[in-house]
C-alpha cells in the first residue's frame, strides 16, 4: 500500500482540549482500519508542526478522505504528503527518457 506522511498543527481548539489527544489518536486508528488503511506511527514533534503521522492507505482517495475526516472536528490542520520508498522512486527514475 502507498505510504503517506501527514503533518499536523494543533488549532486553538486542539490545544484547549489537548488532554483528549490520546482518545483522538485511537479514534483515528479505528477510522483508518475501517477504511482499509493503517496508521503505522504517530510522533509528537517540536517545531513548525506538532504531530507527524505515518500511514498506509490503499489509494490516494482513501488517504484524502482520512485526512479530511481527521480535520473535520477542528482540532488540527493537516498537510498530507505521498511518500515513495527509495526503491520505488528509483524505478520511476529509471523510466525517464
Amino acid at each position: 500500500m502507498p505510504t503517506y506522511v501527514s503533518l499536523l498543527k494543533f488549532t486553538d481548539k486542539g490545544i484547549q482540549t489537548i488532554k483528549e489527544a490520546p482518545k483522538r489518536v485511537e479514534a483515528a486508528k479505528q477510522m483508518a482500519k475501517a477504511a482499509g488503511a493503517d496508521i503505522k506511527s504517530v510522533y509528537y514533534v517540536m517545531g513548525h508542526y506538532d504531530v507527524v503521522v505515518i500511514s498506509e492507505a490503499p489509494d490516494d482517495e482513501t488517504a484524502v478522505r482520512m485526512a479530511l475526516a481527521g480535520a473535520m472536528p477542528g482540532n488540527v490542520k493537516s498537510e498530507t504528503l505521498r511518500a515513495f520508498p527509495a526503491e520505488e522512486f528509483m524505478k520511476i527514475v529509471a523510466k525517464l527518457p
